[in-house]
C-alpha cells in the first residue's frame, strides 16, 4: 500500500496545490481544512507523514503534534509556516518536526523533504 500523506493547513489554495503536486509524484494524498478535523478522520490512524501549518486558529500544528504524540501517533511531521523565524523553528524541531519549511516554497523542495520524512529514524529500528 502506498505511503499516505496527510495535509492539514487552513489556507485552501496551499492544500490543494499541495495535494495536486504530491499526488503527480504518486503519492497517496488527504487533505484537512483544520486540525480538529484530521484528528477526527479515519485519516489520522492511517497517516505516513503528516505535512501542517505552524500557524492556524483553534489548533496550531505544534499542539496538533503535541496531541498526536500523545495518542502514539509518531509518524513524521513537515511543518509549513508563511511566518517563521528561528525561534519557532526550533521549537517546531523539538516538537518531533522531521523539516520545517517556509512558503511560498517549491514542488522540489516538499518533494525532497517528504521521501527523507519517509526514511526509516533510527528510532524506528
Amino acid at each position: 500500500m502506498a505511503d499516505h500523506i496527510c495535509i492539514v493547513d487552513d489556507d485552501a489554495s496551499v492544500r490543494e496545490s499541495l495535494a495536486e503536486f504530491l499526488d503527480a509524484a504518486g503519492l497517496l494524498v488527504s487533505h484537512f481544512s483544520s486540525a480538529i478535523e484530521f484528528l477526527a478522520s479515519e485519516y489520522c490512524a492511517a497517516c505516513k507523514c503528516l505535512i501542517t501549518d505552524v500557524r492556524m486558529p483553534e489548533i496550531d500544528g505544534l499542539t496538533l503534534q503535541n496531541e498526536l504524540a500523545r495518542r502514539g501517533h509518531l509518524f513524521p511531521v513537515i511543518d509549513i509556516t508563511g511566518h517563521g523565524d528561528a525561534p519557532l523553528a526550533v521549537r517546531a524541531m523539538r516538537a518531533g518536526a522531521v523539516d520545517f519549511i517556509e512558503k511560498p516554497f517549491t514542488p522540489d523542495a516538499m518533494l525532497a523533504s517528504v521521501p527523507r520524512a519517509l526514511q526509516p529514524r533510527s528510532s524506528d529500528k
